[in-house]
């Protein structure tokens, strides 16, 4: 096995992102040719620092910018999900005094509006509130962007979760480079 797979596994890459993996030479070879924007925000978020710190912050913003991508499946006049994202990028800005407990309220607002919704909704309301919650713990990133995928999947079938996850790709590779080896 190579190092650099080595290391993921390390970290508790799931299954099927290890044997994708398989057939690169590299982590920066996989990163250019990965189509999964959840993967690649799951390992960001395994390196990205702990919950809080200013390490992650960038990290929060790329999330936000994925879980935007579900908004259009929010139920009309249902402004928890957005305002969620908003909070949390206004964090990862330090704009605006916002706290880690406002992130968690916001994210539990937004959780709620998911629970009040049914399909492609809720995922839109709960990418919201996993990206408020990238802040908090490493996980929430790839949960936020499989959310969002999952919202579009859910209002358009199979092919939009593919092409959102590979959207949310192109997102995370926009703000970061492939993580070192």
């Amino acid at each position: 096995m190579k190092e650099w797979i080595r290391a993921i596994s390390r970290l508790g890459a799931c299954k099927d992102a290890m044997e994708w993996a398989e057939s690169y030479d590299s982590l920066p070879e996989a990163w250019a040719a990965c189509e999964r924007g959840d993967w690649m925000l799951w390992l960001l978020g395994r390196l990205s620092g702990e919950p809080g710190s200013e390490g992650r912050r960038k990290l929060v913003l790329t999330t936000c910018q994925c879980a935007r991508l579900a908004l259009p499946y929010v139920v009309e006049g249902e402004e928890r999900p957005r305002k969620t994202i908003e909070v949390t990028e206004a964090w990862a800005k330090n704009e605006g005094g916002i706290t880690l407990e406002d992130i968690q309220n916001a994210s539990y607002a937004a959780h709620a509006a998911g629970g009040a919704a049914k399909g492609a909704a809720a995922h839109a309301a709960h990418a919201a509130g996993h990206a408020a919650n990238a802040a908090e713990g490493a996980a929430y990133a790839a949960y936020a962007a499989g959310y969002a995928a999952g919202g579009a999947a859910h209002a358009a079938g199979y092919a939009a979760y593919n092409s959102v996850l590979k959207e949310c790709a192109d997102i995370v590779r926009a703000h970061h480079d492939a993580p070192r080896n």
